[in-house]
């Protein structure tokens, strides 16, 4: 899981949720609803959806199992739902 995620969103050119296009400088997170890597606008507008404090924990959960690494782990797929990072 952790080079296929890192190849594949690690530095996406534009924002799965509204195709802005995206430097390797810009910061990028990956969405707790698609697991896609989108932009702090569109990362603002999710943390604003009435269910995404129950979409994050269960997102949180399933990670720690497919990924058997702590969310917490700066190299980790689940710490950048949660944490700005550049290409």
């Amino acid at each position: 899981m952790q080079d296929a995620w890192a190849e594949k969103l690690s530095c996406a050119t534009h924002c799965h949720r509204c195709n802005l296009k995206m430097a390797p400088d810009n910061p990028r997170i990956l969405s707790v609803i698609s697991h896609e890597a989108i932009c702090m606008s569109c990362k603002d507008q999710e943390e604003k959806r009435a269910d995404y404090e129950q979409m994050s924990k269960q997102m949180i959960g399933q990670c720690l199992i497919d990924t058997e690494i702590q969310w917490g782990d700066p190299q980790g797929y689940c710490y950048h739902h949660f944490y700005p990072f550049t290409c």
